[in-house]
């Protein structure tokens, strides 16, 4: 097999591949052979009908076009090793010669991996930002996991208004023009105020009222609300009180703490909250001055990059975006029209950061080629294991989706470039 290549304009590069002809002859017993299994042919079983009759009812053609993305495929590859490319797009490939009899001949012409020229990526001085937990720190932690966990649900003091964040119980009957509508009426229905749960300012307009008071809350129903006969509309609903509740703090005492958490004290609370807010600090700080540390690791870097890497992983992107979209239950085509917004604005958005992130990549590949630094077994089952704890899973179910979705090349390139860091 020869292979000449030449480089075009766009970082381009045409391989023009020659295959001798008894290669080709290989593919068309091949194709003959898989086209026989695959098509019916009245009078003969399946795999059993002869070239000659395979001809008469596909047609030449048919059988060479398959012998040759069988030849071709192989060559390509091939061809790729032996001028050490590696590909960032499919190949366009043009077909100059193929006869039965004769070499065949063909372009592929492809976008390689650009070459990258490393600047100084060892030793960078830059400073980790100072940790220092402060006592209001601590104090507010104790707050929020008080309010989170330890607060208990009371009746509201005789004669009490109803207040933002307090929850109530009414009774409401909807109506629109004078007219009642369908799932407009609630008895005893649950609600905290300042939930946003009902549409407009209704919730606001019940704050100052007594239980057992009513009043008319006036609203209008969103234009892209979910019942298009009330969409747009202005509604009026007869609201009552029923009763008011709010969530009261205990008093913290060193029994309260002991009988009700997994602490011994207040202080020994205090002590392992600070502890652990300081070693989240210690994370965040290590983890700003490993991202500077990448940033000038990729300023560093001589690297002209093809638009096409660029615009592969805007579309990465947006493909992850649809689906972190449809787990909470949106849609990719529904956020553009809520964000005011077509696919081309969406792709330009994502433009720029697309860049930075090849071009990281591209630093931490020639890193780890410079470095000497390979991907072992350990350093996948280390991240399967690592995914599997993420998002409450086995090492077993990741190593599933990963083959289903045939992406174990993603996952060596990510320990590759954690490795490289």
């Amino acid at each position: 097999m020869n292979v000449t290549t030449e480089k075009i304009e766009n970082h381009k590069v045409v391989l023009t591949i020659e295959v001798p002809a008894e290669e080709l002859d290989k593919g068309i017993k091949a194709a003959c052979k898989s086209l026989a299994n695959r098509v019916n042919i009245p009078g003969f079983r399946k795999g059993k009908a002869p070239r000659r009759i395979l001809e008469m009812n596909i047609g030449k053609e048919a059988i060479l076009d398959e012998a040759f993305d069988r030849v071709a495929q192989k060559a390509f590859d091939e061809a790729l090793k032996q001028e050490n490319l590696d590909p960032v797009d499919r190949p366009q490939v043009d077909i100059v010669t193929l006869e039965e009899g004769k070499d065949v001949v063909f372009k592929a012409t492809i976008t390689p991996v650009p070459e990258v020229t490393l600047g100084e990526y060892k030793g960078l001085k830059v400073a980790k930002d100072a940790v220092e937990v402060k006592d209001e720190q601590v104090e507010e932690q104790v707050k929020n996991n008080l309010k989170s966990t330890m607060q208990k649900m009371v009746d509201a003091e005789e004669g009490a208004t109803v207040a933002n964040d307090d929850f109530i119980t009414l009774d409401f009957k909807g109506e629109v023009d004078g007219v009642a509508f369908a799932g407009g009426e609630g008895k005893d229905y649950p609600l905290q105020i300042g939930s946003h749960s009902f549409i407009d300012t209704f919730e606001d307009q019940l704050v100052g009222l007594k239980v057992g008071e009513e009043k008319d809350v006036n609203v209008t129903f969103p234009e892209e609300y979910h019942a298009k006969d009330l969409a747009g509309k202005a509604a009026v609903f007869h609201c009552k009180i029923n009763s008011i509740k709010h969530k009261e703090m205990p008093e913290l005492t060193d029994e309260f703490v002991k009988a009700s958490t997994s602490y011994e004290s207040i202080e020994d609370m205090k002590a392992k909250l600070r502890e652990n807010i300081e070693k989240n600090a210690q994370r965040e700080a290590d983890t700003k001055r490993r991202n500077e540390i990448l940033k000038q690791s990729t300023d560093n870097i001589t690297v002209d990059i093809p638009e096409v890497m660029v615009e592969n992983r805007v579309s990465n992107m947006i493909q992850e975006l649809s689906v972190n979209l449809e787990n909470q239950g949106m849609n990719l085509d529904a956020y553009l029209k809520y964000a005011n917004m077509d696919m081309a604005k969406l792709r330009e958005q994502y433009k720029e950061s697309a860049a930075i992130a090849v071009k990281t990549d591209l630093m931490l590949d020639a890193v780890a080629k410079a470095e000497d630094i390979k991907v072992e077994n350990a350093d996948i089952n280390a991240e399967i294991a690592l995914l599997a704890a993420t998002y409450g899973t086995t090492p077993q179910e990741v190593s599933k989706i990963i083959k289903k979705n045939h992406s174990i090349g993603n996952l060596v390139a990510t320990v590759l470039h954690k490795k490289s860091c």
